[in-house]
């Protein structure tokens, strides 16, 4: 009798053991507000991995980001973090396929240009071996990018030069050079402190950074473009030694969390925070200009030459017929928003 007892602790114990193995806690680290949508789209994935994986895989919320924004790559790659995301622009050189989400009038819709960014993005390789040593859990993008600025409307090319501009780097900055502005390369999250303190007048951002950053009382004109005058680049990564280390079931849970699913989320909550974010600007007296027929046009004729450098840039790093899958990217985005 005592040995079957021994036994059976013995086997509870190993059970135990096991069990706690089996747990794995995921420290997660975000460079945003508590509120912003980046932030509470990963939470939402966090809570569907956690309940997917009954409870096997749980997240810890570090209480500061373990780096500012254009260190967050490596953050996680070095294990410093889990799971966080970052801006690709915010490191210059490093990425250039992602670029293909940065373009002008791609969409209307953070979530519509998420989608299918996710979907073109997972069918080629080349897009997953820019981003060596993390695991990519999704490539996102924000809403359509507007141009903010303190000093007066602009309607056309000629009135966004003689302005200092923030922006947050990539194709962004290109665009912006095309169109002969004055930019510095910022982070968004230095926005309030360059408006308020005089040291730029605008900056190019979503409607969302207006509420995010607070800067809604700070900016006086916004100009929007149909799909935008640009987009920024997400990845939402996870580090890959941690998912390396996942159980095949739990694997299993975070992929199915992943790629499209987790573009959606982030896509949904930046919509909602846009909408919101307008209804703000109209209460606080910002005088919206929407760029008409001819804005557009002269925009496009000195920014279309952008995309054939970009295609070919592409093909010199793998990406075979780079044109072709941007079209494929405008098309999925065009369906999507019918």
């Amino acid at each position: 009798m005592k040995k079957t007892l021994a036994s059976f602790s013995i086997a509870a114990l190993a059970s135990l053991a096991c069990g706690v193995q089996a747990q794995t806690v995921l420290a997660v680290s975000t460079w945003l507000p508590p509120a912003h949508p980046a932030t509470l789209a990963q939470k939402d994935w966090c809570d569907l991995v956690s309940n997917n994986s009954q409870g096997r895989i749980k997240c810890n919320y570090l209480p500061r980001a373990v780096s500012a924004p254009p260190g967050t790559f490596d953050a996680v790659k070095n294990g410093q973090a889990d799971l966080s995301y970052t801006v690709h622009g915010y490191t210059p050189g490093r990425f250039l396929l992602t670029q293909m989400a940065e373009f002008p009038f791609l969409g209307n819709s953070a979530e519509t240009i998420s989608v299918a960014y996710s979907r073109v993005s997972a069918k080629y390789p080349e897009f997953n071996n820019e981003h060596q040593g993390v695991k990519v859990l999704t490539l996102w993008a924000h809403g359509p990018g507007i141009v903010f600025n303190t000093k007066h409307a602009i309607s056309k090319i000629d009135e966004l030069q003689g302005l200092k501009f923030r922006i947050g780097g990539g194709m962004v900055n290109e665009i912006t050079k095309s169109l002969g502005m004055n930019v510095t390369l910022k982070p968004a999250t230095d926005s309030y402190e360059l408006l308020s303190s005089g040291v730029m007048d605008g900056t190019l951002l979503p409607a969302e950074s207006t509420e995010s950053f607070k800067i809604d009382k700070i900016i006086k004109h916004a100009t929007t473009f149909p799909g935008g005058l640009y987009n920024t680049s997400f990845v939402f990564m996870m580090n890959q030694g941690k998912y390396d280390k996942l159980s095949a079931e739990d694997k299993k849970v975070v992929d199915a969390a992943s790629g499209e699913v987790a573009a959606r989320m982030f896509g949904r909550h930046w919509d909602k925070t846009d909408r919101r974010a307008y209804a703000m600007m109209q209460a606080n007296g910002v005088k919206v200009t929407q760029a008409d027929a001819k804005f557009v046009k002269d925009v496009k004729a000195k920014t279309d030459p952008l995309e054939k450098t970009w295609a070919t840039a592409a093909e010199g790093k793998g990406l075979k017929n780079a044109a072709k899958v941007l079209a494929e990217f405008r098309a999925e985005i065009a369906k999507l928003e019918k």
